[in-house]
């Protein structure tokens, strides 16, 4: 590897190289300890130096350097980890360099000239794969170490490494931490004691950063049962969040199936940079602070001040850019944030060079004033592009006049600001289905109603619209303290559909999709899926009590909004607690409105909530149940087991409270949602215990404890609520009310933030991060169990080694997703399957796994055997092979009965199996989205597997002339290898040569009653090709003796069968076989299985690499 020119003041430094050649120009060295005459105290002193100093010459341990008779001083240019390579550039060097340097007069250009040379070959070298990367020299040096140690696939990305120390039990070994796409690697080398360490990121149970008294600060990774722990890092959280990043990657590519087509910089795995992951979180922080659409990714930040009139002074802030939206946040405590979509944008104009300010004028007459931006000039230019609007007429006048347009407007203003009007975004750019709210149309405003809770709705309008006057309204609304207040205080009825669009940021979705949600509409109607089943069955459960959905225009619009968005999304289509939420949207918002919120929910707000195993809520109960250790530390005495509280908060999570408050109240703990996200609903929950804490305390069993929980939530109410009563849930009864005080939802809320305000949003998405690897893992290893338990019923296999299959069938199927992201695994993969199918293998999956595991040593034809396996055992011939399948099939190779083995190798050569298309590619293969399921045909399948009768040995048809060369063939193929291949091949040639016998009795017994075939065409096969065939392996591997006396033999008994067609039914084939014991016993030796797993497992992924 040609190597960054560096200088090399001694030679011979601590005489750690040996010269092996050298001229004029030139000199090749070798690393003591290495190569002829290494090892010894110098090659453990040397390696061990080589490893903590991260010197290339561990891997590399030969070197060429660059030198000038008159200089002392040597340059080095290149390296090598084999004599053989480092030879390639010796040569190289002798070959286009030595001509040229005599041409030189001074030492100085023939110097300048090699660096010159060397850096253009490294420059070409690393155009394509080093380009993204900070430091490309090092970055090569890494990768070759990397590379080498490990030996992964090429194909295998490494992102970054670190220097730091592995603690092995007390003992810490200084190394160096490789960070890939795939794999977590630690190499070191301390004193001729090696340690290694792969793990690969879908392996990861834990990943934590911790401390305790002997490791002031470590990194935690837990994996196969196993702790790791490493430290001394220099840059710890660094190294944590890039660690964090790589695994939240590979969870979501390899489980959850995504593949990231919208972020290029991780659409493929072999180019993901460091670089490319923090970009990616960043965006992903941005999209979520601000609410936005999942396109949006952050292009720019800018340090500025803010102009905010509501406090007439400067607010100290970062503006974030993004492809349509410009974006500010405050740095200094206030809480305040806005968000300015492109399309509202009318104007942008440098206002004054000495303040470096910029002017955001958008619609509504509202205008932003940004000062101290650095680069206010190319600010300024990329929003007028990115807007589509250039600048004003003005800009081409003098700066005094921009400044005194602009600073009319901000006075104006400040002056008149009921002029403030409602943004582009409110209004209805889009055909809905249904234009009113349904809670407008079931329970309008009575305007002169003046009872003490209208006249409070009123007042809460009124602070309402004060806000809007003074914060704006709209998109670019002000988000500040004073709008969290309000929410807590309550959202008056008539705002709330219009504050629940804005604080989602569902209005910016609308507003760029006119029309979509009709289109939608139109295209579901009428459809039937599995989805639209299950909608129909839950329409009559979703809020029945209420008068809107007792009335077909409530269903209706219910049933449009959830059938919609099973189309726009198939891959949640629909589940539970969907239409508990969307009825309640409905009641509020228009019923597109209602569409665009289900969509911030579901995609953004509370993410993998809404899919068949709810993880996203599973995570969310974990992060529930550590807030509760931290505030709650009464509670966790009394009850050390919390996962009581995990299902009993289910609930509260999947359908935000709205399932056990009534809906008078649930609706303000929505309103708390939309503005903080799940950091809300994790605050009230916990007010819910607090506020509970006595009474669980004593409680003697769970279901006591959710009998007080329930009585609570009963008696939860709304004193301002301007519902009817026949709008609100019916109250509890008047005993209950005697020994249970009420509580007001708002007080409650109150209360939540008041406590528990002080959690963070940035650290709760941090401990979702942390559990989310610990709930999927866990759902897993459920799902692990429950498919060995059924599959332990059907084979012999015991469960641990179940258990060892079901991993390197596991990570075989990750293996084909690892460097790609059109692997079938990953394009066949639909979540709506049973846990069975979840994971398959394709056929060269399978061939790869299936050569580790086979019992024989199979010959020449393997690849070919493999797939007449493959087509075998794949019964309902879809392309892919599960689990089952393919133990039943290893089941019958390790522990089946001489019959049975023989049985499975002759249905090898029967069709399915054995009639392929001559390119042997799989032709039918599953289609991504299956649409609707059929239950009947699953019921109607799976009674006919419970009454299948065993196959015997009399169902099987007879192998026809072409197919028993090929049994034969097999048969050699088997045999190769083994220590008694002569007399098994001996063995083959005479149950060959028996079989051809027995038909040619057959024939000339039934010849003198058949009729004449001279006119028939029939198939022929000429005796000296069936033992041409029959015998080719064998020829090519016994004694010439052997083979010619079986030939001879074979030729006679089918002298007499050259034009007809024959066949054999396995009966004969196996009578035949059993007469030979080196053969039966050949089939009955038992087989090691254990051995076999631990060999698969340990050169799986080699074997792989080398595919």
């Amino acid at each position: 590897m040609w190597l960054k020119p560096e200088e090399i003041l001694l030679k011979n430094a601590f005489k750690l190289w040996v010269t092996e050649k050298d001229n004029e120009y030139f000199v090749l060295q070798r690393r003591r300890g290495y190569g002829e005459g290494g090892g010894g105290l110098t090659g453990l002193l040397v390696g061990t130096l080589d490893t903590v100093l991260d010197s290339t010459s561990k891997v590399a341990p030969y070197r060429i350097l660059h030198y000038t008779p008159d200089s002392q001083v040597y340059w080095s240019i290149a390296c090598g980890v084999t004599r053989e390579e480092i030879i390639q550039h010796w040569d190289w060097l002798q070959q286009n360099i030595m001509r040229t340097l005599s041409v030189f007069d001074s030492s100085e250009d023939i110097t300048s000239f090699v660096q010159g040379k060397i850096r253009g070959l490294i420059a070409e070298e690393g155009k394509s794969s080093l380009v993204l990367e900070d430091d490309p020299e090092k970055f090569r040096e890494a990768l070759l170490r990397f590379e080498k140690w490990f030996e992964l696939p090429p194909q295998e990305k490494l992102v970054t490494y670190y220097s730091c120390s592995y603690w092995r039990g007390k003992v810490p070994c200084q190394g160096w931490l490789y960070l890939s796409t795939n794999f977590l690697c630690f190499y070191s080398y301390l004193l001729g004691s090696e340690v290694k360490l792969v793990i690969s990121w879908d392996e990861i149970w834990r990943l934590e950063k911790t401390s305790n008294v002997i490791l002031t600060e470590s990194i935690h990774v837990l994996a196969h049962g196993e702790d790791h722990y490493f430290s001394m890092l220099l840059h710890l959280s660094e190294t944590f969040v890039i660690m964090e990043q790589l695994a939240d990657y590979a969870i979501k590519r390899l489980f959850d199936k995504e593949a990231f087509q919208r972020v290029p910089a991780l659409s493929d795995p072999l180019q993901i940079t460091k670089r490319g992951l923090e970009a990616h979180t960043k965006s992903e922080q941005f999209q979520t602070f601000f609410r936005l659409p999942k396109e949006e990714n952050l292009l720019e930040v800018h340090e500025s001040y803010l102009w905010v009139p509501f406090s007439n002074h400067n607010t100290l802030g970062k503006i974030c850019l993004s492809e349509n939206y410009l974006c500010f946040a405050s740095q200094d405590g206030s809480q305040c944030h806005v968000v300015v979509p492109m399309r509202e944008v009318i104007s942008v104009e440098k206002t004054d060079s000495s303040s470096r300010a910029i002017m955001v004028c958008v619609r509504g007459k509202r205008a932003l004033r940004f000062s101290e931006v650095r680069d206010f000039q190319r600010l300024a230019n990329t929003v007028r592009s990115r807007c589509g609007i250039s600048a004003s007429p003005q800009h081409s006048g003098s700066s005094e006049g921009i400044r005194g347009e602009c600073q009319s407007l901000i006075n104006h203003f400040e002056d008149n600001p009921e002029d403030v009007t409602l943004m582009v975004g409110q209004k209805d750019s889009s055909k809905a289905v249904s234009t009113e709210a349904l809670m407008t149309v079931f329970h309008p405003q009575d305007v002169e109603n003046l009872d003490p809770k209208m006249l409070k709705e009123k007042m809460k309008e009124q602070s309402w619209n004060i806000h809007f006057s003074e914060y704006g309204r709209g998109t670019s609304m002000f988000f500040t303290r004073k709008t969290r207040d309000l929410i807590v205080r309550g959202v008056p009825e008539s705002l709330r559909g219009e504050l629940w669009m804005l604080f989602s940021g569902a209005v910016n979705d609308m507003a760029t999709h006119p029309g979509y949600y009709t289109e939608l509409v139109e295209q579901s109607l009428g459809t039937s899926t599995l989805a639209t089943d299950e909608i129909e069955r839950d329409l009559h459960r979703s809020l029945p009590e209420h008068p809107a959905f007792q009335s077909d225009t409530g269903i209706s619009a219910l049933r449009r909004v959830l059938t919609a968005y099973a189309s726009r999304n198939p891959k949640i289509g629909y589940c539970q607690a969907m239409n508990i939420l969307t009825s309640v949207l409905l009641l509020y918002a228009k019923e597109e409105e209602a569409f665009w919120l289900l969509v911030a929910v579901c995609e953004r707000m509370l993410p993998d909530y809404f899919n068949r195993r709810i993880i996203g809520a599973l995570v969310d109960q974990a992060v529930f149940e550590d807030l509760i250790r931290e505030n709650l530390p009464q509670l966790v005495e009394h009850m050390t087991d919390l996962s009581f509280f995990s299902s009993v908060s289910l609930s509260w999570f999947l359908t935000l409270f709205i399932s056990v408050l009534p809906i008078e109240s649930a609706v303000n703990v929505v309103d708390c949602f939309f503005y903080d996200g799940i950091k809300a609903i994790l605050q009230l929950g916990l007010a819910v215990l607090d506020y509970n804490m006595e009474a669980l305390i004593v409680c003697n069993d769970d279901a006591e404890a959710v009998t007080v929980l329930n009585k609570f939530f009963d008696n939860v109410t709304n004193k301002d609520s301007p519902l009817p009563p026949t709008v609100q849930q019916a109250p509890v009864s008047n005993n209950d009310k005697a020994s249970h005080i009420s509580v007001d939802i708002c007080e409650l809320i109150r209360e939540a933030y008041e406590k528990y305000g002080h959690i963070r949003s940035e650290d709760v998405e941090s401990s979702r991060k942390r559990n989310k690897l610990y709930v999927i893992q866990t759902l897993e290893d459920t799902t692990k169990q429950n498919v060995i338990r059924v599959v332990s019923q059907e084979v012999r296999l015991n469960v641990s080694h179940l258990d060892e299959l079901y991993n390197l069938f596991k990570r075989q199927h990750f293996l084909c997703c690892y460097w790609t992201m059109n692997s079938p695994a990953l394009l066949h993969h639909d979540p709506s399957l049973a846990y069975l199918e979840q994971y398959q293998l394709g056929f060269q999956q399978f061939s790869v796994l299936f050569s580790l595991l086979e019992p024989w040593a199979f010959c020449t034809s393997k690849s070919t055997l493999s797939l007449w396996v493959f087509r075998l055992i794949d019964e309902n011939q879809d392309g892919l092979i599960n689990f089952k399948e393919f133990c039943c099939a290893l089941d019958t190779f390790y522990s089946g009965s001489f019959t049975n083995k023989l049985k499975f190798l002759f249905k090898l050569h029967l069709p399915p199996a054995f009639d392929l298309p001559e390119d042997g590619v799989i032709r039918k293969s599953p289609e991504r989205g299956r649409g609707k399921v059929d239950l009947q045909t699953y019921l109607k399948q799976w009674q006919n597997e419970i009454l299948r009768k065993e196959e015997t040995i009399k169902d099987l048809p007879r192998i026809n002339q072409s197919q028993f060369i090929q049994f034969s063939k097999t048969l050699y193929n088997i045999f190769h290898g083994d220590p008694e291949e002569e007399t098994l091949y001996r063995a083959v040639a005479h149950v060959t040569s028996l079989l051809l016998k027995m038909e040619e009795v057959g024939r000339r017994l039934q010849e003198p009653s058949s009729p004449p075939e001279a006119t028939k065409p029939a198939r022929t096969t000429t005796p000296a090709a069936v033992e041409e065939s029959s015998t080719t392996e064998e020829a090519s591997t016994t004694p010439e003796s052997s083979d010619t006396c079986s030939s001879h033999s074979n030729q006679e008994a089918v002298s007499n069968l050259t034009h007809t067609e024959w066949s054999f039914s396995f009966e004969q084939v196996l009578a035949s076989l059993l007469n030979e014991p080196t053969i039966v016993s050949f089939f009955e030796r038992p087989v090691d299985i254990q051995t076999k797993l631990g060999k698969a497992r340990a050169t799986q992924l080699k074997l792989t690499a080398s595919k």
